[in-house]
């Protein structure tokens, strides 16, 4: 397929496309906190938190963890407590822990300059290839592809290109072609444009085509399939699993609370004690019941919980939460962590148990 794409790209005029498509983006490009300089460090950042995640749910989160960890040695030096919890809320987190490490390792073996070197950056944990070409073109302006969802939709419709974009042997395709599109004199602009197009202009459904600047070089436009590209096979349906969770409070107000494991999902943030449950038996005991067991199983907490209190639905990429929540007094839980409301602050929590406080603080 590559030899295929080389094909195309034979009669496509590459210096009016780079010239329209830079110029555009130029004048119409959005403002966004981190395009306020080059910082390697800044590109990173909003680079790491902007995979999975909208721009609009990003800027606040960036601006509060730059503001906080305002260099590499700010990042390097803070306790992982401290940065989860500026990452609450934004979810995958294992992203801001790879983040930190890889910050380590420049601090330690590059004197805490970002490498410029594709091979050298590479190395750090969690710079893929997307994250690499990012930082090296739009930092340090150099001819390296940025291959993301929105540039694989912009390149699949400006050369009609139709294989299937989930497949991860297909972004070499891509990546060639970038390769062989992208402005030798200012890469930094050409990405960035590539990316804006795609987030702004050549959306998935609904691409604006007569607004788009490079229309006149675009094969799907022409040929009017613009709507059926790029190819994607959809993913698996996420699996279902019924969870229980309890928030358990003392006479003085204080809560109890349990720091997930250092590896795995939502690794080292903290919740309220939770387990799975069963629901298909109908010999079963209740959720309530199969929560009280756990309760006193895994953390020693001997607790007569309320009734349902209400249910949380929180949703990962493979997989769904339905949370049913009860609310309990205990004398004591001394397997588990006990915390005052203020200190409760300090602590990082997913959302879904973020959105479990809110459902017991809102109780009557």
């Amino acid at each position: 397929m590559v030899s295929q794409v080389q094909e195309k790209l034979k009669n496509f005029e590459i210096l009016p496309f780079q010239k329209e498509l830079i110029q555009w983006y130029k004048q119409e490009k959005r403002n966004l906190p981190w395009r306020k300089d080059q910082d390697p460090y800044k590109v990173w950042v909003s680079e790491i938190m902007l995979q999975q995640t909208r721009v609009d749910t990003v800027i606040p989160y960036f601006n509060q963890f730059i503001h906080k960890f305002p260099t590499i040695d700010a990042l390097a030096n803070a306790d992982e407590e401290d940065v989860l919890k500026a990452w609450e809320g934004l979810g995958y987190y294992s992203r801001v822990r790879n983040l930190q490490s890889a910050v380590k390792e420049v601090k330690e073996n590059y004197g805490g300059i970002v490498p410029n070197d594709p091979d050298e950056i590479s190395k750090l944990k969690g710079v893929g290839p997307y994250t690499k070409g990012a930082i090296l073109s739009i930092a340090y302006n150099i001819p390296e592809p940025a291959v993301d969802g929105n540039v694989m939709r912009v390149i699949s419709r400006i050369l009609t290109i139709w294989e299937d974009i989930a497949k991860p042997k297909t972004r070499k395709i891509f990546e060639e072609s970038i390769y062989q599109l992208i402005s030798q004199e200012d890469p930094s602009s050409f990405n960035q444009a590539l990316m804006e197009l795609g987030a702004t202009i050549c959306t998935p459904t609904s691409p604006s085509c007569l607004l788009c600047p490079v229309r006149e070089h675009c094969a799907a436009f022409h040929e009017g399939v613009q709507k059926e590209l790029p190819v994607k096979s959809k993913k698996k349906k996420p699996k279902a699993v019924q969870m229980a969770a309890a928030v358990l409070y003392d006479q003085e107000g204080n809560l109890y609370i349990h720091k997930r494991a250092s590896t795995g999902l939502l690794a080292n943030l903290w919740e309220f004690p939770n387990s799975e449950v069963q629901t298909t038996s109908p010999t079963l005991q209740s959720i309530r019941e199969q929560l009280t067991y756990s309760l006193e199983e895994e953390y020693g907490v001997t607790v007569q919980l309320s009734e349902l209190s209400g249910t949380i639905q929180h949703i990962f990429s493979h997989l769904i939460w339905n949370i049913s929540v009860y609310f309990g007094k205990v004398e004591a839980a001394p397997n588990l962590q006990r915390v005052t409301v203020a200190e409760l602050e300090r602590y990082a929590f997913p959302v879904s148990h973020q959105k479990i406080y809110k459902l017991f603080m809102a109780r009557d």
